[in-house]
């Protein structure tokens, strides 16, 4: 199925959610009603993000607070120490309670998702009513309606039994399945299980067997007979630090305060499991955008919540080299003691996973679920990359660097920013000199280097126009509209000649 969008053009003189400036933010923006994982893959190289069905990108060199898009390389990923306390805390209070006294470790967050796209919102409403292709929200939103409406009853009873199960050590990063569980495990209770802290137990036969085979390897010259390789001790070095992943699934006591599950379910199209959890996960958006954004009791509504974080315009793909769980868009839902604490929002696409948004319970700020879940979601990139070896990196969104609340998102090393100018991948090293100069930066230093992507044959961009697609060349000998061609042209310049040829300009 080709990527469907209709172009909305330039918005300029809005109030920008970053610095609070009235009128000060400019994008260009179009309306998705489908999209392959591989055109918002190629859109998001080349500066562009989503927000439910609108996808957008800042006008970078007009812009009051320019937005660069940042990745982490996460197969390099090491903590830091502040990452290290974090997760350390985390299972602090795992295995015995405790609670951190003193200020949150948590990083400053996003703006909330509305105040992002804050001048786009009364557009992005009338798209979404006007849209007279299935919209997946319409769905969503009465049935998380009336749901709401039932507020004496719980979901829990609806929940899938296969959501509880537990994974072998392999799984524990979470396959992406949206039936399974991802849990930090705590060891068995005696009488309930074997102990998974101590080896398994060996039968005596493999035991002399064993014994045998290492008295021949003390006895060969060459450390060992022909067929035979000793069993390795495993390589630490004295001061060598620990991973990432042993640092979040560190061994729990038997005796564990509480238990922490992630879950990764697919939110478009919605899986049952999704659907069977979407009022818990409600209701902790709720209270998170009324105690960190200082939003009123009846914000945000159900169409705002549905909208913004659950419908998503890109078509699921499950091919046989990808990810277990296929590519498209999930929710990454933190359950502690049976609970949903956190929900973090993410597309697995064809080279990234991509973080769209996090929100959480804000009774549980003390555990700075935003750098916890970060480094969840970068221990997930590196266990899907052992199945889809292309999916290497971990987009974080935008890096704001003259928003001080923002430039967090450069402490994930080491991160690379988007060239603006010639879409490039840049080390932030590099880049952070520019920075503190200017505002607006071209990060490629060579000065004779182009936008090896651009748009240079306008005419083969493909247009839908009364349900027949042609190219553009043959399109506008029928067209007269004043402005018709300028906005396709800036629209071409924007995505670029392979996403302008693959996805289909919706025109009436």
């Amino acid at each position: 199925m080709a990527s469907v969008v209709e172009y909305k053009g330039l918005r300029a003189g809005y109030h920008c959610g970053y610095c609070d400036s009235a009128a000060g933010k400019a994008s260009c923006g179009m309306w998705a009603h489908s999209m392959t994982v591989q055109d918002y893959q190629d859109l998001i190289d080349r500066g562009w993000r989503r927000s439910g069905r609108y996808v957008y990108k800042p006008v970078m060199n007009q812009t009051c607070c320019p937005q660069y898009t940042i990745r982490c390389r996460a197969l390099q990923f090491q903590p830091s120490k502040s990452h290290k306390k974090v997760l350390k805390k985390m299972l602090k209070f795992l295995a015995k309670g405790e609670i951190s006294k003193g200020s949150c470790e948590d990083e400053p967050m996003e703006p909330s998702m509305e105040d992002a796209v804050a001048g786009d919102m009364a557009l992005i409403n009338r798209l979404d009513l006007q849209c007279d292709l299935k919209n997946l929200g319409d769905n969503l939103k009465e049935s998380l309606e009336r749901e709401v409406k039932k507020k004496g009853k719980s979901t829990k009873k609806e929940e899938s039994k296969e959501f509880i199960q537990s994974q072998d050590r392999n799984e524990e990063l979470g396959s992406g399945e949206p039936s399974h569980a991802v849990e930090v495990h705590a060891v068995p209770k005696p009488g309930k299980g074997a102990d998974l802290s101590k080896p398994p137990c060996r039968k005596a036969k493999e035991i002399r067997k064993e014994r045998k085979r290492l008295k021949l390897m003390q006895q060969s010259p060459a450390g060992g007979p022909e067929g035979f390789q000793a069993p390795r001790e495993p390589k630490t070095k004295p001061n060598q630090p620990k991973s990432l992943e042993e640092l979040i699934f560190e061994s729990l006591p038997e005796d564990s305060s509480h238990k922490l599950e992630v879950r990764v379910v697919r939110s478009s199209p919605p899986s049952s499991q999704f659907k069977a959890t979407m009022l818990e996960s409600y209701q902790v958006y709720k209270r998170y955008q009324m105690v960190i954004h200082n939003h009123s009791p009846d914000e945000p509504t159900v169409s705002q919540f549905t909208g913004f974080l659950c419908t998503s315009p890109l078509e699921p793909e499950n091919p046989p080299n990808g990810p277990d769980c296929g590519y498209g868009s999930f929710h990454q839902q933190y359950w502690l003691d049976g609970k949903i604490i956190a929900v973090g929002v993410i597309d697995i696409l064809p080279s990234c996973v991509s973080s769209v948004y996090l929100y959480y319970d804000p009774d549980y700020s003390f555990l700075s679920l935003g750098v916890y879940s970060a480094l969840r979601e970068i221990a997930f990139t590196r266990q899907l990359h052992e199945k889809a070896s292309q999916l290497s990196y971990y987009y974080m969104g935008f890096y704001i660097h003259s928003c001080p609340k923002m430039k967090y998102k450069g402490h994930y090393r080491p991160s690379d920013l988007l060239c603006p100018e010639t879409y490039v991948w840049v080390p932030i090293e590099q880049c952070l000199p520019c920075l503190e100069n200017s505002k607006y930066c071209r990060f490629n230093q060579d000065p004779e280097a182009a936008d090896e992507g651009r748009s240079r044959d306008p005419d083969r961009l493909q247009v839908l126009y009364k349900k027949a697609i042609l190219p553009y060349g043959v399109f506008k000998q029928q067209q007269r509209e004043p402005g018709e061609e300028a906005a396709v042209l800036q629209y071409a310049s924007l995505v670029g000649q392979a996403c302008s040829e693959r996805m289909l300009l919706f025109r009436t």
